[in-house]
């Protein structure tokens, strides 16, 4: 039988988009979740080449990265498929995944640990159902540091953020867009929708962006495709950040 292990940081979008997949594919797999910035050395110590989650052994092989996931997972089993077999779908498909995981991504990340450097009061909706060997009120209780230090790891510093949600409203059209052409949010999931809806899951968990997300299909395409994410911050941004 096909088994995965999961090594990831509660609330992180590739780590639950990684989950998605897995649990796609009905592979059996448990979760392991790391401290965020501290994982970084517990990675390296397990013998995984880069520093960044989902870190993934799977069926006795270390893979990395949610994209060679996705492969390694197609290869071990391949229906229900992760990519399209017709060769211009795909295409499409694998853009809309790099555009997700390289443009798209880091951007909720940013906003998240800023979001919680300004009022953690929520944090603990961040560690629901993680697995980190220690109740949840306590490792909200030790948060501080960890958020000071994702926040400078990330550069989810007030310049790239007050960037970020500049650009926003143009990342939010493209999903859409997406939807629109078909590369995603179609009848079966394929890895761009995991890539994606993941994403957009973590982006609807902020107060103040709730507004950007109302009545958009990308937030109905992420409420169907990763249900269930954990997290929500209060309105912490000034408000001249949002009108910008």
């Amino acid at each position: 039988m096909k088994k995965a292990t999961i090594f990831g940081v509660p609330a992180s979008h590739p780590t639950f988009a990684a989950e998605l997949m897995v649990r796609r594919k009905g592979i059996d797999y448990r979760r392991v979740d790391l401290v965020a910035v501290v994982h970084r050395g517990v990675l390296r110590v397990l013998g995984f080449p880069g520093i960044t989650v989902p870190a993934m052994r799977l069926d006795g092989k270390r893979v990395q990265g949610t994209r060679a996931i996705a492969v390694a997972l197609d290869e071990l089993r391949p229906e229900p498929p992760l990519f399209p077999s017709d060769p211009a779908a795909r295409q499409a498909v694998s853009e809309a995944e790099a555009w997700g995981d390289e443009v798209y991504q880091p951007v909720p990340r940013r906003l998240v640990w800023n979001a919680l450097r300004r009022d953690r009061s929520t944090l603990a909706t961040y560690l629901e159902g993680a697995k980190l060997g220690v109740p949840v009120p306590v490792a909200a209780l030790l948060g501080a540091p960890v958020i000071r230090a994702a926040a400078r790891a990330n550069h989810a510093d007030d310049e790239h953020v007050r960037a970020d949600l500049a650009s926003l409203p143009a990342l939010l059209d493209h999903v859409d867009e997406l939807l629109r052409a078909g590369a995603i949010g179609g009848a079966e999931p394929n890895v761009a929708d995991f890539q994606i809806a993941a994403s957009t899951a973590l982006l609807a968990s902020l107060g103040d962006v709730g507004p950007l997300l109302a009545g958009r299909p990308a937030l109905e395409h992420a409420r169907r495709v990763a249900p269930g994410y954990p997290g929500q911050t209060p309105k912490v941004f000034p408000e001249a950040w949002l009108q910008a």
